[in-house]
């Protein structure tokens, strides 16, 4: 009879070979990226991507990233899209990690046609690496929505 200390969670299910794994690693990077690679590029000039908050208008206007623009996931269409370029990378944040409005944005914009990365982290890990914000409260805004 095995011995529930002999029991490993993580073993119970095999590794993924090394082929395997590289395909899952570099795909999870095609669709995500981070404060300091968003922040270094913007430093830099470089990445032609456009920046968009997804949060309700509020909250956008408080506090957001200077440059990025403003659609309310729940507002992405057609039509609130139309201007935007499908040669172009769109990079998606909301508030911080346990919000899921990133995510929501990336899907309904690569729906639409657009390549997206969601920027990991959010406005909160944003401000958490002393980055720049722009808004009516600034750096006073609350860090939760």
């Amino acid at each position: 009879m095995n011995n529930s200390n002999d029991f490993s969670l993580v073993l119970e299910i095999p590794a993924a070979s090394p082929a395997d794994t590289h395909r899952h690693f570099l795909n999870k990077l095609a669709v995500e990226t981070d404060v300091a690679d968003v922040r270094l590029d913007m430093q830099r000039g470089v990445g032609d991507f456009l920046l968009i908050d997804v949060r309700a208008a509020k909250a956008y206007d408080e506090c957001h990233i200077p440059g990025a623009i403003n659609l309310p996931h729940r507002l992405m269409n057609e039509e609130t899209t139309a201007s935007f370029s499908k040669d172009q990378v769109i990079v998606v944040y909301c508030w911080g990690p346990a919000c899921n409005g990133g995510t929501r944005g990336a899907a309904r914009l690569s729906g639409l046609g657009f390549k997206v990365k969601e920027m990991l982290g959010g406005i909160e890990y944003w401000r958490k690496e002393g980055n720049p914000v722009e808004g009516t409260l600034g750096e006073k805004a609350p860090l939760i929505g």
